[in-house]
Formats: structure tokens, sequence, C-alpha cells
């Protein structure tokens, strides 16, 4: 369950540093997950709040600290602590609301990015931050809620395939981060799925609930860019190998990372133009129909002025009136208000007003 938003005013006056979680989800407990692997073996294990932590430097292993769940902000503290952690890097952890950055402290590496999962029914696209931290022998995660964004590289660890089980914490970094890239390649291909069958919407049925579908994924598609558009900037930093904790080996995947990064990214951009333009197609569809109704409407009209004249004339209480007396009189004068009828159908349809 969600609990109640605490958002950044909550830090207005304290000190820089100060540990308070900002964010959505405060209901969560805090789990963690640590995993420790080599090339031989991996071992994958809960530990207790009063457990230690394996050491900051293994030689033989690479360590993998996965925390979901922000509330306890003590034990977060302590995990930062025991690795040794800058104090801004533990404010950051717990501001949720940050946008994907790169930062290079001392001993670290501090990369905050986001993650999308749509809630039941698919009604609402909701997001997630992780914030990781790379260092020499290790790497640590940060979620605000349980995520299933890194099962895919734990799995890999699992069964000791690729080279994630040879490699080093760099490497176990750059899994990371393409597993989050991955992800929004599912976001951007339900993204152009609902454009494509929204635009069929708008063109054969404009109705009021299609412009209430426009809206709101036009919300979806800004909100998806403002959350992805720094990634660029922050994936061409990573992969300039300017931090000393990534090898030159690692920099070649890092750099697959950012092409699909950019991919991900131009291609929002068109879906966003594309759903920008959408209410402009509504707004004429639905002019163009209303000219068709008025049109109609108008030659209807037209045809019945002169059919109306005549039926008021005949109705006026007059002695003598054309054929009144005449036996073939009424159908004279209907024949010939079917023929002015026929004639001006003939004249509109000739001018292309039909």
């Amino acid at each position: 369950m969600t609990g109640p938003a605490r958002r950044r005013s909550a830090k207005a006056g304290l000190p820089p540093g100060s540990l308070i979680h900002v964010g959505r989800r405060h209901a969560q407990d805090t789990r963690v997950t640590v995993v420790a692997f080599n090339e031989e073996a991996i071992e994958i294990w809960e530990p207790a709040p009063t457990e230690p932590l394996p050491p900051r430097e293994t030689s033989d292993r690479v360590v993998w600290v996965n925390v979901c769940g922000l509330k306890d902000v003590a034990r977060v503290e302590g995990i930062g602590q025991h690795f040794r952690l800058h104090p801004l890097v533990l404010e950051d952890i717990l501001n949720t609301e940050q946008q994907p950055k790169l930062e290079h402290y001392q001993e670290t590496l501090y990369l905050v990015l986001k993650t999308f999962d749509r809630e039941a029914h698919g009604k609402r696209l909701d997001y997630d931050q992780v914030s990781l931290v790379l260092g020499t022998d290790f790497v640590l995660s940060f979620f605000e809620a349980d995520s299933p964004a890194f099962h895919s590289v734990l799995q890999r660890l699992k069964a000791g395939k690729g080279q994630i089980r040879r490699q080093k914490a760099d490497f176990l970094l750059y899994s990371l981060v393409d597993a989050v890239v991955d992800s929004y390649f599912v976001v951007l291909e339900g993204l152009i799925e609902r454009v494509e069958s929204l635009e069929a919407a708008v063109v054969d049925h404009p109705r009021p609930e299609v412009i209430q579908a426009i809206h709101g994924l036009r919300r979806e598609a800004v909100q998806i860019r403002r959350m992805l558009w720094p990634l660029r900037d922050v994936l061409s930093a990573l992969q300039r190998g300017e931090s000393p904790l990534i090898e030159r080996w690692t920099l070649l995947f890092l750099r697959d990372v950012y092409d699909h990064a950019v991919h991900i990214i131009e291609s929002l951009e068109i879906q966003r133009d594309l759903v920008a333009g959408m209410l402009e197609i509504y707004v004429s569809t639905v002019s163009y129909r209303l000219g068709v109704v008025m049109k109609i409407l108008t030659v209807i009209t037209t045809i019945f002025m002169p059919l109306t004249l005549i039926a008021g004339l005949y109705g006026m209480n007059f002695s003598y009136l054309p054929g009144k007396d005449n036996p073939f009189g009424f159908a004279a004068v209907v024949l010939g208000m079917l023929g002015i009828s026929a004639a001006m159908l003939w004249l509109f349809r000739r001018k292309g007003w039909l």
C-alpha cells in the first residue's frame, strides 16, 4: 500500500545531508538482499537488520546489495556508513524525486535512473526511482518499492551464463543499467500501440471520449519524456570512461546502451509529436463532419424554401387560385413541387455541392 506523499518542502531549513525519506511510498518495509558471486559460486541471502554486511572491498568476489523500500531510514544510513558513502549520496537516495543523473565521488560512482510500471488494468503508468552506487568491488541498488526491473539480471547470475559472473562490479552496473533501458522498449511499444489505435479513433469516431484519451496520452508522453530526456547526457558521460571504476572493456557495452537510449528518446519524441498533432486532427475531423452536416441541412432547407412558398400561397384564403377548381390542379401543383426539387438537386450535384 502506498503511504502519503512527502514532498521536498519537508526538508526546508534542514542542513545538507539530512536524511529524510522524500517520496510517495512510505508503507513498505525495508528489505535487503545481498548477492555475492564470482565465476565459481554465488551466494544470496537476506540479512537481518543486526546482521553485518559483507566487507566493502573483497578481492575474490563481487557484492551486490539490493534495497527495496526506504521506510527504515536508519537502516539505509547504516548501509551507507558501512560502504562509506558520501552523506549527499544518502540524501539523494532517500529523495526519490530526482531526475536521472550521474555524479562522481572520490571512491564511488552514483547513478539515478527511472523505471516504469503500468498499474492494474493498464490505466496509469507509474514510475519508481532506482539509485545505483558503484564501488571497487560492490554495487548498491535502492528502490522505493519492490520492482521486477532486475529480476532478469539475478536469473543470469544464478544461471552463470554470459560474462556477468566472470567480470567485475562495473560490468554488473552495466547489466543493471541495460536492464532498465531495455524495459523502456516495453513502455515505448505500449505507447506506440495506444497512439496507433487512438489515431484510428480520431478519424473514424471523433467522440468526446477520444479527446479525453488524447489528453491522457499526452500527459503520459510528457511524463515519460521528462523522466528519460536527461538519460542521454547521463549515459553519454558514463560511456566516456571518465571514472577509473569502469574498465575499458565495459565501455564498449555502455556505448551500446547509449545507442539504445538515443533510439528510445528519438522514438519517444516522434510519438509525442504525433499525440500533439492528434488534437489538431480531432478538431479538423469534427469541423469537417460538422461542415458536412451543415451542408446537408442547408441543401434541404434550400430545396424546401420554394416548396414552402408554394404551399403558403395555396394556403391563403383567396377566392381564386390557379387550378383551384381543376380536378387535376392538386396533382399538377404536387408534380410541379417535385420537379422543382429534382431540378434543384440536379443543379447542386452539377455544381459539386453534393
